[in-house]
């Protein structure tokens, strides 16, 4: 049976020898997969080298909402040719992010607006970033220019009433460490409606390290705790959990169970 897939892991935050040192320790406990999101489009020749020399990494690729400001007119064309590569799964990390507000909401929006047009045109999902910005995320998510769009909603934490609804539209909800967290109340709730069928698990390397290695760096090996806490608050075992995440991820990141992509991960 193969192991969990941690699907947002931000690889590239770490050193050259801390990456492939985060990458053995997660393997040695039965994690089997890795997609890196980029947070902005200079990330992609980095994230892209990586996935190349790995058979079990690939990349999305674009521009995350606090570096919304940098898009430039051309940064799509750019982006649809680094998409080209077999090893680009996803378009993202992108989104919006209201809590911080490092780069101007309207820009937000429309440097999402741009990346979610082209990931509907070419049919790859988006990871989606959503911090304290439910009601103008879900006023997009209902417009009919993305009817036929597929998202993984990343370290999901927007409450039930916005689960319902981007489950409606067929989208997936990736769990990260906080599932663990003590007052984390309004993800356990989450999973009380959520369909197995939708669910990602994820790190968010190198943020939200779960119980118990709160306050430490993160890193793809805990998904395995993360796992779990999962499958106890669903009852199910953690192998049933890690099967269903498992056949999730290659469901939304189709491209990423194709021979070009896969190499030897079969």
């Amino acid at each position: 049976m193969r192991g969990p897939i941690d699907s947002h892991c931000h690889l590239q935050s770490l050193t050259p020898d801390e990456r492939e040192a985060a990458l053995d320790a997660a393997r040695e406990r039965g994690v089997s997969g890795f997609l890196v999101p980029a947070i902005e489009l200079d990330d992609a020749e980095l994230l892209l080298e990586l996935c190349h020399r790995h058979d079990d990494v690939w990349c999305a690729l674009g521009c995350h909402p606090h570096q919304a400001s940098s898009w430039r007119d051309g940064d799509g064309e750019r982006l649809r040719g680094l998409l080209a590569d077999p090893k680009a799964v996803a378009v993202g990390e992108c989104g919006l992010d209201f809590h911080y507000d490092i780069s101007p909401r309207d820009v937000q929006i429309r440097v999402m607006r741009e990346q979610w047009q082209l990931a509907v045109e070419l049919d790859l999902p988006v990871v989606v970033h959503n911090r304290e910005s439910n009601d103008e995320m879900l006023e997009v998510a209902r417009s009919p220019d993305f009817a036929d769009l597929r998202a993984d909603f990343h370290s999901y934490a927007g409450g039930v009433e916005m689960a319902r609804e981007l489950l409606e539209h067929g989208f997936y909800l990736g769990m990260s460490g906080m599932v663990t967290f003590r007052l984390a109340d309004n993800v356990r709730e989450v999973l009380e409606i959520a369909p197995t069928g939708r669910l990602l698990v994820e790190t968010d390397t190198p943020y939200l390290a779960p119980v118990p290695y709160r306050g430490k760096p993160n890193r793809p090996a805990y998904v395995v705790e993360i796992l779990e806490r999962i499958a106890q608050e669903i009852g199910i075992t953690a192998q049933e959990a890690a099967a269903a995440t498992c056949e999730n991820f290659f469901r939304l990141f189709d491209r990423a169970g194709s021979d070009e992509a896969l190499g030897s991960v079969v």
